[in-house]
């Protein structure tokens, strides 16, 4: 037979059919002519019993598509379906709201900003933070738990409430500051990073460096340079309005020696001459309490150099 219907699966073509029908969505034009089609075929082989139960097969082939108490009369499955769409429609809102507030309201960290000004943020512990032009803070809502942690972009001044069992720690980018009640001040420029303290005590960690402990007008920071740290003494000086800067600490941890002799130089006011071959060498050192005569030597020691001084400027040399 010419239009004979090549379908494989005749009950899921009409249901689809049903589905769009029931929706109200449009059947097409060739959609049309192949119903009336099948309709054709099958009224010519089936008699009225066969029609029945064929009637039967197919509403028991669409029965798994719903729950029992879904099963209703092809006479009101328009109804139904609307009326499904509707409460799967309200119950999808409901969940996508009720979701959205859980995660504002109970998940979601609270972020504050400031912008072209200084922000006070008071937080829950009773901390205060000083957010400064540009600075970002986020404060998980779980804060204040065992430990107080949040987050920082930019550059703060916290004084943070004090509490001997509940550390205070604020991490910025590459590096951290724990605390347990004090008053510091955090410094983020590019590479550059840096913790001044006024009250109490902190300690500042970064990777591949070990941790700095910092007491009243001392100050951490990396220089701009990775892997590296000092602690330096800032003090004022009597009947002026300058401070004096003593380095009390330094630490390299696998630094191109370049960098290494840049911090020397800008922080002991000298000038540092080595081989031009050996200006990638990486260089482990911790230069603790030394002057800089005695710092220079060290390094030369790990270089396997000699060290000749003339004036202000120290040669290092095969």
């Amino acid at each position: 037979m010419k239009n004979r219907l090549t379908y494989k699966n005749i009950e899921a073509f009409v249901f689809r059919l049903w589905e769009r029908e029931v929706s109200e969505g449009l059947i097409s034009e060739k959609e049309n002519e192949l119903l009336t089609q099948w309709k054709i075929q099958t009224e010519k082989d089936l008699d009225g019993v066969h029609r029945k139960e064929s009637r039967e097969r197919v509403l028991s082939g669409l029965e798994h598509y719903f729950t029992q108490t879904d099963i209703i009369s092809i006479h009101s499955a328009k109804r139904f379906k609307t009326n499904l769409y509707k409460t799967a429609a309200v119950i999808i809102l409901l969940l996508s709201l009720g979701g959205i507030f859980t995660y504002t309201v109970f998940i979601k960290p609270d972020v504050y900003m400031a912008k072209s000004e200084n922000r006070i943020v008071r937080l829950e512990d009773g901390s205060v933070v000083t957010l400064l032009p540009g600075a970002e803070l986020t404060v998980e809502k779980s804060f204040p738990a065992s430990t107080r942690v949040v987050d920082l972009k930019g550059d703060a001044i916290f004084s943070v409430a004090k509490s001997k069992v509940h550390p205070f720690v604020v991490r910025a980018d590459g590096f951290s500051t724990k605390v347990l009640g004090t008053v510091f001040k955090i410094s983020q420029s590019g590479k550059k990073k840096a913790v001044d303290l006024y009250e109490g005590k902190v300690a500042v960690s970064s990777p591949g460096v070990p941790v700095s402990f910092l007491t009243p007008n001392q100050k951490w920071t990396n220089f701009g340079i990775a892997h590296t740290t000092a602690v330096i003494s800032i003090n004022p000086v009597k009947n002026a309005a300058k401070k004096v800067s003593v380095i009390l600490s330094l630490s390299f941890n696998d630094v191109p020696l370049k960098e290494v002799v840049t911090v020397l130089e800008s922080n002991y006011n000298t000038k540092v001459l080595y081989p031009k071959d050996a200006e990638d060498k990486k260089i482990t050192a911790d230069f603790t309490g030394g002057t800089v005569g005695e710092n220079i030597e060290s390094l030369a020691f790990i270089l396997g150099l000699e060290v000749q001084k003339k004036e202000n400027t120290y040669i290092l040399k095969k």
